[in-house]
């Protein structure tokens, strides 16, 4: 399965929110029909694993570097905010 081009997404300032599913079965972004970006990530969510594996697999789909990415909201939630710097 292809991950989605989420290259116009990747302005300066741009807040991105997504849903990170922790433990799942592969590292996939997927788009819902509602516009919503879904994020499922294999590692665990202790010690910030889960969030920073979907920083990192968000970079690559946006194309950017992933120091880029700044976490805004949700370190403990699975609702996150990054914003690209």
């Amino acid at each position: 399965m292809s991950q989605p081009n989420l290259s116009h997404l990747a302005v300066p300032g741009a807040e991105i929110a997504v849903r990170v599913t922790p433990r799942a079965s592969r590292n996939a972004v997927l788009l819902a029909e509602d516009g919503t970006i879904r994020v499922a990530v294999t590692a665990a969510p202790e010690g910030g694993k889960a969030t920073a594996a979907a920083q990192k697999l968000l970079a690559k789909v946006l194309g950017v570097a992933k120091t880029r990415l700044v976490l805004l909201r949700g370190a403990t939630a699975r609702d996150k905010i990054f914003r690209l710097d």
